[in-house]
């Protein structure tokens, strides 16, 4: 059912997409962050020496990380070069696509960079399993847990999630 709030069409559709640039405030930073880490790491004596699996898994990570940017800055590229022009609706569908793609890729290229680290210092094994239970992390609680809290035929949900 959907929600009655005593907005209009446009305030809704203003509102939606103002709550879609701030919930990209929090991925932006993370990625930046991530992004400045794994640029800096191929100055360092020690990427140098890394094995060429060390170095793909770093190149991986940070294409990811890239694809990340791209995707998590496209909907305030899109609303800015859009401002004013009834486009809001088209932003705000296209845009959720955009942000759940590059969430996903923001995922991987965390999982990437902890693993490769895991791997330069621990070895194989510790990079398989701090990949797996890193994918897992993300894959529960930014994915699963809010499609299993998404209310079902319509009824929101009264209670803590069983």
């Amino acid at each position: 059912m959907p929600e009655h709030t005593g907005e209009t069409r446009n305030e809704q559709l203003t509102r939606n997409v103002g709550e879609l640039l701030q919930e990209l405030r929090v991925a932006q930073a993370g990625v930046q962050i991530l992004f400045g880490f794994l640029l800096s790491v191929v100055f360092t004596e020690r990427f140098h020496n890394a094995s060429g699996f060390e170095k793909s898994l770093h190149l991986a990570a940070v294409m990811l990380a890239v694809a990340a940017t791209a995707l998590l800055t496209a909907p305030a590229a899109w609303h800015r070069l859009l401002f004013r022009t009834g486009s809001r609706e088209r932003i705000l569908t296209v845009g959720n696509k955009l942000v759940l793609v590059g969430l996903v890729c923001l995922a991987l290229a965390i999982t990437s960079t902890v693993a490769l680290i895991a791997k330069v210092v621990y070895g194989g094994v510790a990079m398989f399993i701090v990949a797996v239970l890193s994918a897992l992390l993300f894959g529960i609680l930014w994915f699963v847990m809010p499609i299993r809290l998404h209310p079902v035929n319509g009824t929101q949900p009264t209670g803590p999630p069983k």
